[in-house]
Order: structure tokens, then sequence, then C-alpha cells
């Protein structure tokens, strides 16, 4: 027992609090703020979509279904976020690549979404989260997604 207790202390002792506490991250209130300014763009440009933001984890923060948006936009609009967190880029990369000679091979990688619409969230280099947005175009999705991240 004394043993467990001493490297407990020793790997306690060499991780550092102080980072771990500065280190940004996605707030509730970004969220919101981010799903706000989607929101505003997608009804101004009278697009019905799904909106999810991410966490730096790829953990769902928020979600919300517009009136009338097909169900599979739900799935869609959290795997581009996932692909997006995860890759640290934007979906269209992917989608760019998949279009380009070879670029099939982007399909087998795991969480890679080949569809525009999804794209990181940084705060001061560091990623803090992700935006996926489905229910248009592609290309409506990703004019939605980066309002949102322009409002952080």
């Amino acid at each position: 027992m004394k043993n467990v207790l001493l490297l407990i202390f020793v790997l306690f002792s060499f991780y550092n609090f102080t980072e771990a506490q500065t280190k940004p991250y996605l707030t509730l209130a970004d969220a919101q703020r981010i799903n706000a300014a989607a929101t505003e763009k997608a009804k101004t440009e009278g697009w019905n979509v799904v909106i999810v933001i991410l966490d730096d984890g790829g953990n769902l923060i928020s979600l919300q279904r517009m009136d009338g948006v097909q169900v599979g936009s739900i799935d869609v609009a959290q795997a581009k976020a996932k692909s997006a967190v995860f890759f640290k880029r934007p979906t269209k990369v992917f989608e760019d690549a998949m279009k380009a000679e070879g670029g099939a091979r982007i399909a087998t990688l795991p969480h890679a979404v080949g569809v525009e619409g999804g794209l990181p969230i940084f705060k001061d280099g560091v990623i803090v989260g992700s935006i996926g947005v489905s229910g248009v175009t592609s290309a409506q999705d990703g004019i939605i997604a980066a309002a949102g991240v322009a409002a952080y």
C-alpha cells in the first residue's frame, strides 16, 4: 500500500496543474454565441439546418435542429464536427482531396468526412472544438459554419 501511495505522490508531483488550468477551452456561452451566429446566417438565407458544436475531445456541447430538417442531418452534422476536431482541419479539405486523383483513400480514414460543413475552432492556436452543419448543400453548410466560427 505504501508503494502505491508513493507512486501516486510521485506522479502528481510531475503533473503541471497550472498548465492544465490555463488551457483554453470552449465554454457553453461560447458555443451558444457560435450557434446563434450560425443560426442567424441560416435564417437570413432561408436555410434550415442542424448545427452541432463539439469540444476539443469530440464531445457534444450543443445541437440544434431547425424546423423541417431531415433527421439524417443530425448524424451528418455530428460527423462533420467530429472530423473537423479530430483532424484539426475543415472537412472541405477532405472533400477536395477526395475529388483529386487517388483521393478515394481519404474515405478509409476513421472519422474523415469528405463533405464541406465542418470547421475546427481554435483559440490562441489551440483547438478548442468544432462546428458541424448539415441540411442544405455542402457549400451552404460551409457558409453557415464559417459564420458561426467568425462569431467566436
